[in-house]
């Protein structure tokens, strides 16, 4: 299995979160990383240390990263679900502009949106142009159904099998 390097960026080129994961494969849903317990993030001012292996879906085509969590860990949610721009993915590594929005799945099944303060201060404060707001908002709105109905990839199996890929590989 290969590295790949994950960059988020915020909207004018300011740095974000930035991890290395591993590529566990691709599926109809798109990308596959796993982030094996132990993967250091990093953002400036801030590191943070996984406490258990997650794994991380890359669309192809859509303005989404997700990220997946297994039961019994110590992660405040199931899935968790970053709006960005369209990902791009080349030379070993991801890069997109995370847009603020995200949708979150609890583990007692509750559907959330959160940060929807800070996408409104952002959108002004960053000049974000109409057609990414636009792009944000349509995005989440359609994530977040697709979360509270279950859809794959985020009715927990497809997920599941991908955590069963990483923990496989990690022995």
């Amino acid at each position: 299995m290969s590295a790949v390097r994950v960059v988020f960026g915020k909207w004018g080129e300011q740095p974000h979160w930035e991890y290395d994961a591993v590529r566990l494969g691709a599926d109809d849903h798109g990308l596959w990383l796993g982030l094996p317990e132990g993967t250091s993030m990093t953002r400036p001012g801030a590191r943070f240390t996984t406490t258990e292996p997650q794994v991380v879906l890359v669309p192809a085509g859509a303005g989404y990263v997700a990220t997946f969590f297994g039961p019994g860990g110590r992660a405040p949610c199931h899935t968790y679900v970053d709006i960005t721009t369209v990902p791009a993915v080349a030379d070993g590594a991801v890069r997109m502009v995370d847009l603020d929005l995200d949708v979150i799945r609890g583990w007692a099944g509750r559907v959330w949106v959160d940060d929807e303060d800070e996408f409104a201060d952002h959108r002004v404060r960053f000049g974000y142009p109409a057609a990414l707001v636009d792009h944000a908002v349509t995005t989440c709105e359609d994530v977040r159904r697709a979360v509270e109905r279950r859809e794959g990839p985020f009715d927990h199996a497809t997920a599941g099998r991908w955590l069963d890929v990483l923990r496989e590989s990690m022995m």
